[in-house]
């Protein structure tokens, strides 16, 4: 099929991209949420100012990887937001289940296991700077 393998890119690029974006137009909406991350930083003793990261990580790289544009390290910097998000909210729940009866971490191991997959693979050629 006629640059199937580049439309599969862009499918993961706009699914991540657009469905981690809402998760940062929430932080803008209401900025206590950061204020809240900075004080679970601080519990694990590391900088407040850390908190500031997620707009990076909720809000610029999706961008990023929805137009195409530094894909890669884009991909990398959702990577990391979601290694964060694991560590500070949702260690708990690495060895649980939820009420279904599926791994507890399923949303945020999507996010982390498909920012790995962009980050290896690249954008594709539908990109702003295809890689």
């Amino acid at each position: 099929m006629l640059h199937s393998e580049s439309i599969a890119k862009l499918v993961l690029r706009l699914n991540i991209g657009i469905l981690m974006l809402y998760h940062g137009m929430a932080k803008i909406s209401d900025p206590t949420s950061v204020e809240y991350i900075g004080e679970r930083l601080n519990d694990i003793n590391l900088p407040e100012l850390l908190a500031y990261g997620v707009y990076f990580g909720e809000v610029l790289a999706p961008i990023l990887l929805i137009i195409g544009l530094y894909t890669r390290t884009a991909a990398f910097i959702v990577a990391i937001n979601m290694v964060f998000a694991i560590m500070l909210f949702h260690a708990h729940h690495l060895i649980s289940l939820n009420e279904f009866g599926g791994w507890a971490l399923e949303l945020q191991s999507f996010y982390f296991i498909t920012a790995i997959i962009i980050f290896l693979q690249g954008s594709g050629k539908f990109a702003v700077r295809p890689s």
